[in-house]
């Protein structure tokens, strides 16, 4: 019946309509939900709690506005409310329940794990005792040899060993140091797999010697029966050029055998003659002996063989000639420059380091002079070849010196990768040629400063300057304190007063500052007995020392060396006049 009413109406049913501040709340109301999306950046994918929120705020400002429907609205919210929030709490009780489920099915796993723990750190316990029980053994073993040879008695006094002595290349504090010895002990394994490698690339067997001596030997004759031939070809060319000028010189003249026969007497005459003015030239080297002239004649043959190698860039062949020529007329700085005059060659070595390590290597008898042993090492240096100085080093072929140990040292510079093993070479050049300064400057650069000063307690007292020159090269509060100090029984090399006072005006001021603060810090007792005993420097030096660190604002420290000093007998303190600002330092002391 509505179906056929509303056919039978001929007028449209029309919208209702919406009063106008009805029509502004709910623009209001779309504007906020617009804009609070694009706030929080909500996107359709999922629920968000972000919409929950927004709707929220929006039915209750719904509620707010219709004041006839808000008893029915509220409850409808309410029960809405709390759906959600059964809804909520019910997914945090799954999700806390899911996670104990994960917890108890990795439990069998994770207990399976803590046992495996527990046998890995039980081995590592059981092992730590065995090492501690080793340990114990070998420290009770020398208890009782320290006993034993105490109970002898030793005739000579004993030596007091540095502790720092029993780790080469370690001071007292990394010997102690767990961090220090790993990286020590890398060390040591990397060196012994370098001698390993070395063993099998730069050494054979011994029962190959005889077979390589054979080869030796006979390369040698071969050597020696082409030689003679080359020279006997070398006299036949010569003689058919000779000839070939004296036919050429007969065929321009009457051609008669007569002439024929004096030109060749002639060109016997003038050979003779040339070559006895060379051996009497050579013959000089022998103190004018005659009965070395064959001597001569194989030295000028040999010189000439030299030349004509190095003439056909034959440099390794001409090297080695030159290094085993008799009486080593080759070895000497002029054969030395004439390899250095050739230069670098693309893509073989350099002909100066041929010479050079055919030098060496054949100074079984003489070991090498110093100033060639310089310039090899130079050479070998600037080709970036420290292994084979390292090489000869360990060969005691050399004679040394302190410009070879001083290009080691500079090369340090250079290749800052082997800086310790420069230092290291460079403290052996030094120390085999007398320059025991600067041995020791090697052994501080290497942090080993206790083995520096066992080295220089072992010579007799140096200069105070070459002291200094160690402080200098070698700055630290260590080594100040070391040579200022007593040593194994040995009085100090240094006084301390004069050594601050050489340092107090130089940019090393600091460490001398850092060391007299160290000894007050142990006590102001302590560096007043230093003050006492440094019979070196007088009073009016530690006045000077104590007005410097004044002026640096070092008033604490003044302040302690003032009072020490005014409290030894016979020095007085004058008062102070207040209106000169009253300064420290404004003391006589008598």
């Amino acid at each position: 019946m509505k179906s056929a009413s509303v056919r039978a109406s001929s007028h449209p049913v029309l919208p209702p309509i919406i009063p106008e501040n009805e029509k502004e709340f709910l623009e209001s109301i779309q504007n906020y939900i617009i804009s609070e999306i694009e706030k929080v950046g909500c996107t359709d994918q999922g629920p968000a709690e972000e919409y929950y929120i927004i709707y929220k705020n929006v039915f209750e400002m719904i509620i707010e506005h219709v004041n006839s429907y808000k008893s029915i609205l509220t409850t409808i919210k309410q029960e809405y409310d709390a759906f959600i929030e059964a809804i909520k709490k019910g997914q945090h009780t799954a999700f806390h329940l899911h996670g104990k489920l994960k917890v108890l099915a990795c439990e069998s796993s994770t207990l399976m794990y803590y046992k495996k723990r527990i046998t890995e750190l039980e081995e590592k316990v059981n092992k730590i005792e065995k090492n501690s029980a080793r340990i114990e053994n070998l420290i009770q073993k020398v208890r009782d040899l320290r006993l034993s040879l105490s109970a002898k008695g030793a005739q000579a006094p004993t030596k007091k060993v540095n502790p720092a002595q029993k780790i080469p290349g370690l001071n007292l504090k990394d010997s102690f140091d767990i961090g220090a010895l790993s990286s020590h002990l890398v060390h040591l394994q990397q060196r012994v797999k370098e001698l390993k490698e070395d063993m099998l690339t730069k050494y054979i067997p011994l029962e190959n010697t005889t077979n390589i001596e054979e080869d030796l030997t006979h390369a040698l004759h071969l050597r020696k029966v082409a030689e003679k031939q080359n020279e006997n070809l070398k006299f036949c060319y010569y003689r058919l050029t000779q000839l070939a000028n004296v036919v050429t010189v007969w065929e321009n003249s009457d051609r008669s055998i007569d002439s024929l026969q004096q030109l060749i007497s002639q060109m016997v005459e003038n050979e003779k003659l040339l070559k006895g003015r060379i051996v009497s030239s050579i013959s000089s080297v022998f103190e004018r002996d005659p009965t070395k002239s064959k001597e001569a004649e194989d030295l000028i043959e040999y010189i000439e063989r030299f030349n004509e190698l190095f003439s056909r860039c034959q440099y390794e062949a001409a090297a080695i000639y030159a290094a085993n020529c008799p009486r080593g007329i080759l070895r000497n700085e002029e054969t030395m420059d004439k390899f250095k005059a050739v230069g670098p060659i693309k893509g073989k070595i350099l002909p100066l380091l041929m010479y050079c390590e055919a030098l060496i290597s054949t100074s079984a008898k003489q070991p090498l002079p110093a100033h060639l042993t310089a310039e090899a090492i130079r050479c070998a240096l600037n080709a970036k070849r420290l292994d084979l100085v390292m090489h000869w080093v360990t060969l005691h072929k050399l004679e040394f010196s302190e410009a070879a140990g001083d290009v080691i040292y500079q090369y340090a510079e250079v290749d800052k990768h082997n800086k310790s093993r420069c230092f290291a070479l460079a403290q052996i050049v030094y120390g085999k040629c007398g320059a025991h300064k600067k041995a020791a400057l090697c052994l501080c650069k290497q942090g080993q400063i206790f083995g520096a000063m066992d080295y220089l307690h072992h010579f007799k007292r140096l200069p105070t300057e070459d002291y200094i020159f160690l402080i200098r090269l070698c700055p630290s509060v260590e080594l100040i304190h070391c040579l200022t100090q007593e040593w194994n029984g040995n009085p100090a090399l240094l006084s301390l007063g004069e050594t601050v006072l050489s340092l107090i005006n130089t940019e090393h001021r600091i460490y001398c500052v850092r060391l007299l603060e160290d000894i007050a810090n142990e006590g102001i007792d302590v560096l007043e007995q230093m003050i006492v005993n440094d019979s070196v420097c007088t009073v009016d030096g530690w006045k000077q020392i104590a007005e410097t660190f004044l002026q640096t604002r070092r008033e604490k420290l003044s302040k302690i060396l003032i009072s020490i000093l005014a409290a030894q007998d016979g020095v007085v303190e004058l008062p102070i006049d207040d209106r000169e600002d009253a300064k420290l330092m404004d003391h006589v002391f008598l």
